[in-house]
């Protein structure tokens, strides 16, 4: 006799929805919910203080407050010429110092050092670094740069002192874009017979420049609205520059430093309009310098995209 094979009972499906699921889609909707209200609230919150900002600065803006001098005595001088020169030279400065270094450091820790407990110390080092309150930055920037160093209190000693606040961001964003380059570009370059230093500068680099140049945005954003570490290194001198060269061993306040100068006079009913005024200034300063490098970071993708 032959066993009869028998069919395996089919899943009884019920009409009605499973209690757990309906539960779980509840959740779900509701943290959805969530998600969506503190997005909502932190846009709002960032439009609602820009708008607040720019309507109560742009209205004093005007070609003579953009292109001439200030003078805490003359009333008819209250121009940000010398504010807006000295944010960016340290801006600048800083960048040319710090782009190599921090360049250099990143591509040295992903690509040539063993990954032994020297890389271990040097990326924990940046990651202490990248906490340090801008404060003791400014107080060490001081006391070696302006002190023991005898640069005085001078735009010099505040791009470096910019330049280890920055550092570390500089250096963990360029390593994680470094990283983030597929094995097989430097596996195919490699196996063509180009040296390691043609693979990391022809093909790894370039592949990583809109990390790059993301880290560079996030550093001159720090530059341009650091004022605790400048305030004790370059010093609130508002003197017109005189010299291109000679200016940099000179004081002088940036935009924000002027912004908090000017804030903090509240028994002079103007003051608060030039602190509007210069805030209003600051924020499209910082938006023009982060849509250059936006666009810049865009030619290098469409560079390296077309090199792999």
């Amino acid at each position: 006799m032959v066993a009869s094979k028998t069919e395996p009972a089919a899943p009884v499906q019920s009409g009605y929805p499973s209690l757990h699921r309906s539960r779980r889609r509840v959740k779900d909707r509701v943290l959805a919910g969530l998600i969506y209200l503190c997005a909502a609230i932190t846009v709002c919150v960032l439009i609602g203080l820009i708008a607040y900002i720019l309507i109560q600065g742009v209205p004093y803006i005007s070609w003579d407050f953009l292109s001439t001098a200030y003078s805490a005595r003359d009333e008819a001088l209250q121009g940000i010429l010398p504010m807006i020169i000295n944010t960016l030279y340290i801006v600048i400065i800083t960048l040319l110092i710090v782009t190599p270094v921090g360049l250099s450091a990143a591509i040295y820790l992903t690509q040539y050092a063993k990954q032994g407990k020297l890389v271990k110390a040097i990326r924990f080092t940046t990651e202490v670094l990248s906490g340090v309150p801008s404060i003791i930055f400014g107080l060490f920037g001081y006391t070696v740069f302006c002190v023991m160093l005898g640069m005085g209190v001078s735009i010099l000693a505040g791009c470096l002192t910019m330049t280890i606040c920055i550092l570390p961001t500089i250096i963990r964003t360029t390593e994680e874009s470094l990283l983030a380059v597929p094995d097989s570009y430097k596996e195919g370059a490699l196996a063509l017979g180009a040296g390691k230093l043609r693979v990391v500068l022809g093909i790894v680099l370039p592949c990583a420049m809109p990390g790059v140049l993301t880290a560079l945005i996030l550093g001159m954003g720090r530059i341009v609205g650091e004022s605790a570490a400048l305030i004790f290194t370059s010093g609130m001198s508002y003197d017109m520059p005189r010299e291109f060269f000679g200016h940099i061993m000179q004081s002088g306040r940036t935009l924000t430093l002027h912004l908090y100068q000017t804030a903090s006079q509240a028994t002079d009913p103007n003051a608060f309009h030039i602190a509007y005024a210069t805030a209003s200034v600051l924020l499209i300063l910082v938006f023009l310098l982060n849509r250059l490098a936006s666009l810049l970071s865009r030619v290098f993708d469409k560079s390296a995209k077309a090199r792999a």
